[in-house]
């Protein structure tokens, strides 16, 4: 779990104690109602105090109708209404919720990241006095020297200026064959430098190297979204209102015509609750995404939910990889020369060229 899976995991820990203890002190003990109101205050705001910020953020931006609106005016008007526990609980529901969805998407990236295990951690820069420093790659420039010793990943794009070795570039390209380098020659970050020290002149900073590029475009495949994907974000965008509308009826239509004020805004609120976008909204995506990092523990890189929906259609799947179906040696099976030119010269040309 990361720091702020941690964290939130410890205010749900803390704020079910406190529901826990406070329902049982209301059970045998009646207090006024602003001691009450006072005391449930504590548990509501220790899980729900980020809910509210970000409900508050979104109003002040004007995106205001979103999960984190809804769960606000429903657990605040349950509050409002004298339901403390029953706000606070549906506040506590909801983090739990949220805390499961974290963690899954942590999974699904760590499968990810565990397959594109390609990022350096540090790079070696070379002063203009000879002495080498081990930084951060990204406080790398253009143009610096950087030493890459056997065994390390090439953190930045560059030309190899002294030394000669063979790179693995396996987790980039696919190919099984170490590719051997000499001054000169360019290399791409994120190969593994088998033998040899190599002395690199960068020609990209690190956010526009190879490595960083594949990174991202791995941890940002949501942007290539599924036909279904734009659509529930669409359905969203008119849902989340049309709720909030709708709530907003059922709160004062009714009372008006029958009476019974607070029986019907508690129905409105917990239409609110029920009806939160959230659980649909967020379901789908995080499908896609854990597909991905799925796929990802079984050493298969998708580039997003588009690919893993045309996945779902396919019915036959043709592939090769050389070194692994086929060995990469061609054989010359027909020659069909043009006129004027003989078999012999046809295959003298063919190989000069090759």
């Amino acid at each position: 779990m990361t720091k702020k899976q941690k964290k939130t995991l410890k205010r749900i820990i803390a704020a079910a104690v406190l529901t826990v203890l406070l329902a049982l002190l209301f059970h045998f003990v009646e207090l006024p109602w602003f001691v009450q109101l006072v005391l449930w205050l504590v548990p509501y705001l220790v899980i729900g105090n980020d809910v509210l910020r970000k409900a508050f953020m979104g109003i002040k931006s004007g995106e205001v109708f979103d999960e984190n609106f809804l769960m606000a005016v429903a657990t605040v008007g349950a509050i409002g209404c004298g339901e403390y526990a029953e706000g606070v609980a549906v506040m506590l529901f909801y983090q739990i919720g949220e805390l499961f969805q974290s963690y899954a998407v942590g999974k699904s990236r760590s499968s990810i990241t565990a397959l594109m295990d390609i990022r350096p951690d540090s790079a070696n820069l070379e002063a203009g006095d000879g002495s080498v420093s081990v930084v951060d790659p990204d406080d790398v420039p253009i143009g610096a020297t950087i030493v890459v010793k056997p065994g390390e990943k090439i953190p930045l794009d560059g030309v190899v200026l002294t030394g000669e070795s063979t790179l693995n570039t396996a987790a980039l390209t696919g190919e099984s064959r170490p590719r051997t380098v000499r001054p000169g020659d360019e290399v791409i970050s994120g190969c593994v430098n088998a033998d040899g020290v190599l002395r690199i002149r960068t020609t990209k900073i690190y956010g526009e190297s190879t490595v960083a590029k594949i990174l991202d475009l791995v941890e940002n495949s949501s942007l290539k979204k599924a036909p279904v994907e734009n659509f529930i974000t669409k359905f969203a965008r008119c849902y989340t209102p049309a709720v909030c509308i709708g709530a907003l009826v059922l709160a004062v239509v009714p009372p008006l015509l029958l009476g019974n004020w607070l029986d019907w805004i508690m129905r409105a609120l917990t239409f609110l609750v029920i009806s939160c976008p959230c659980a649909l909204v967020i379901s789908i995506p995080l499908t896609f995404f854990g597909g991905i990092g799925g796929a990802s523990k079984c050493g298969i890189l998708v580039k997003g939910g588009n690919y893993l929906e045309a996945l779902s259609k396919t019915g036959v799947a043709v592939f090769d990889k050389t070194g692994t179906l086929t060995k990469g040696v061609f054989k010359v099976t027909h020659t069909t020369p043009a006129d004027g030119v003989t078999e012999a010269d046809l295959l003298e040309s063919a190989a000069l060229a090759e």
